[in-house]
């Protein structure tokens, strides 16, 4: 569905509401891959359509109002990070399948946690394409769209940032 209009010319939001019903859960998992916390991310959500409404006379129709969207929510992250710029430690929500004793337990955090370590060992384009790839599921071709990149070197990015993080983790063993 479009949801934007022409008015003398500008791409106009004809109903914030609509776009924000088909969209918003988009831009939320991508926030949320970054954050990590499901209140900033809903917050960083808020404002980024927020923002939408504010500046929808800058949307040219270049792009799926989806991919606008996202980089306007990879803005607001940005200056978020900007403002706050130590970052708050948020423990992982989500439970993992696996071994339900102790000792296992302990195994699936200690590997959980290395995964973590080698993500954000990665230098800042590759941690990003990792993000959206396994957090947000986004495609490759919605992810260049985002980034300003071609669908392969999304892929072969992806692929480098698996290979860097198999090497740090089995150097953390």
């Amino acid at each position: 569905m479009n949801w934007i209009k022409r008015h003398r010319g500008v791409a106009v939001l004809e109903d914030i509401e609509k776009a924000y019903m088909q969209y918003a859960k988009d831009v939320y998992r991508y926030l949320f891959g970054l954050c990590h916390d499901r209140d900033l991310a809903e917050e960083l959500t808020q404002e980024t359509f927020f923002r939408a409404m504010q500046t929808s006379g800058n949307y040219d129709g270049s792009c799926k109002l989806s991919v606008w969207l996202i980089q306007i929510g990879r803005h607001v992250w940005y200056q978020w990070l900007g403002k706050h710029s130590k970052q708050k430690s948020v423990e992982l929500t989500e439970e993992i399948p696996g071994d339900e004793s102790p000792e296992g337990q302990v195994l699936l955090h200690m590997e959980k946690k290395d995964l973590y370590k080698a993500i954000h060992a990665l230098p800042e384009p590759m941690r990003e394409v990792v993000h959206m790839r396994l957090t947000g599921e986004f495609t490759y071709g919605e992810i260049g769209e985002v980034l300003g990149k071609s669908e392969n070197w999304v892929r072969v990015a992806f692929y480098r940032a698996k290979q860097k993080m198999i090497e740090k983790m089995e150097g953390l063993k």
